[in-house]
């Protein structure tokens, strides 16, 4: 783990994180993060800050979260009734911002247990983790103090789902006798913890979210600290790099049937969606899973019907040279290689070689329904816009959160982390969660509530 982060990418700049010209850089320019850990760090009051130092709220707002002459920079996040009632954070909240050199896209996650599956979906698309520490809960005179539950809790969640920084802000150090031993031991900790769970810390930054000490602006030397403010270390992370070098994969999200613009061809449908992987190119060869069937792409438009080609991470629409049956949920993806340069073959179905298609699976479970997972259980699927029923046949075992180890276990408790084994009704094209967020990731409903159950990574 390092203090500080030795490379980032240009906060506006024109490279990607590998190094990489991306051409839409501007376009994912705006960096999406968000704030985590246990239930009174000081989340909200963190963004309150950030919000009120960078001169993003405006003075009727602010009037509006004063009282007594005392302003309570949480409410600024914290909206719901029951929220301001309980003084807790129950739903994310999101708020914007810009500097003079970035914009951003901030969620205040909750911090209670009971609200872990709100934390999963903001961190699901996040760039970026802000993960709080509360001096003051810990016993920071001991150099082997332990962690809080839900700081371990909240930092495996966005390390399991590949959120691109991690940041821990140690919050409250204004209010211990000796910050600079505090901040020296939590650090120790945090980084014994970051090495176990083989996780990648961009930094560790002391910080006062009530008085504003290294969030906004930069207060060398407090707490034994030189190194950038929070807000400093933000303009400088790089976005997620979207997932251009694999091979296409597309899932379909809409069906133009009939439209008579210029740009669709010889009248054919326009099948739209958000490009998860690779790039849709005119002349490329494709699949259409689950069906098996070839084509090749006839043309390629953008969100704006501007004929070019599209990358990963942005919305496309795409028409074929031949009327091949597609529907919502299935996908688009590159055509075997041996197929690529066969027209002749294309009525002949194959199995891809780019993303193969597969009816069992095992993946890493984040459970969020309040009752636990048993196998012989049967769920609703969502992978990309495709339901499937699936069916839990075995938990593998579950992660003990505090010592990291993999223990036996024949079911997941609410807001448990645990590999299973399922098998599904019909076979998706699901890949690594490592290899492609897209392609790799699911959810599960009750199939009686339609309540989320869990968030599914594939293995």
């Amino acid at each position: 783990m390092t203090e500080t982060i030795n490379s980032v990418a240009p906060s506006a700049g024109t490279a990607s994180a590998n190094g990489q010209f991306n051409p839409y850089q501007d376009h994912a320019s705006a960096l999406r993060f968000i704030t985590c850990g246990s239930v009174d760090d000081g989340k909200s009051t963190l963004i309150g800050r950030l919000l009120v130092d960078t001169r993003a709220v405006l003075q009727d707002q602010l009037a509006g979260v004063t009282k007594s002459g005392e302003t309570d920079l949480a409410l600024l996040t914290d909206g719901l009734s029951a929220e301001r009632e309980q003084g807790i954070t129950i739903d994310v909240a999101y708020r914007y911002f810009n500097t003079d050199t970035r914009k951003f896209i901030i969620g205040d996650a909750p911090g209670h247990e009971q609200y872990t599956r709100n934390m999963v979906t903001a961190v699901s698309s996040a760039d970026a983790a802000v993960v709080l520490v509360d001096a003051t809960k810990l016993d920071w005179q001991n150099p082997d103090l332990a962690l809080l539950p839900q700081t371990r809790r909240h930092s495996l969640l966005a390390h399991l789902l590949r959120v691109h920084s991690l940041v821990f802000a140690v919050n409250k150090l204004d209010a211990v006798a000796d910050p600079a031993q505090a901040f020296a031991n939590i650090r120790g900790a945090l980084a014994r913890f970051a090495h176990a769970a083989d996780i990648r810390v961009a930094a560790t930054i002391p910080v006062s979210a009530l008085k504003g000490f290294n969030v906004v602006n930069q207060n060398a030397g407090w707490a034994g600290y030189r190194g950038p403010s929070l807000l400093q270390l933000l303009e400088q992370l790089p976005n997620t790099p979207a997932d251009t070098d694999l091979p296409l994969a597309l899932p379909v999200q809409w069906v133009e049937k009939f439209h008579d613009s210029a740009v669709t061809t010889q009248g054919r449908r326009v099948f739209w969606g958000r490009v998860a992987t690779g790039a849709a190119q005119v002349g490329a060869a494709v699949q259409i899973l689950p069906s098996g069937q070839l084509a090749t792409v006839a043309q390629v438009i953008d969100h704006a019907r501007a004929p070019k080609g599209v990358h990963a991470g942005l919305s496309a629409g795409i028409t074929l040279d031949r009327e091949v049956d597609v529907s919502r949920g299935d996908w688009i993806v590159a055509a075997p290689t041996s197929f690529a340069a066969a027209a002749d073959d294309f009525d002949t179905p194959a199995i891809s070689t780019a993303w193969p298609s597969q009816r069992t699976l095992t993946a890493t479970v984040a459970w969020m329904d309040n009752e636990p997972l048993v196998p012989g259980r049967v769920y609703w699927a969502l992978h990309g816009h495709r339901w499937v029923k699936a069916k839990a046949q075995r938990v593998v075992h579950r992660l003990n959160i505090n010592t990291l180890a993999e223990e036996d276990a024949t079911q997941l408790e609410p807001n448990a982390i645990g590999v299973v084994d399922f098998a599904l009704q019909e076979a998706i094209p699901a890949a690594s969660f490592t290899r492609s967020r897209a392609l790799g990731s699911m959810i599960l409903v009750d199939t009686a509530s339609n309540a989320t159950a869990a968030a599914v990574l594939v293995r």
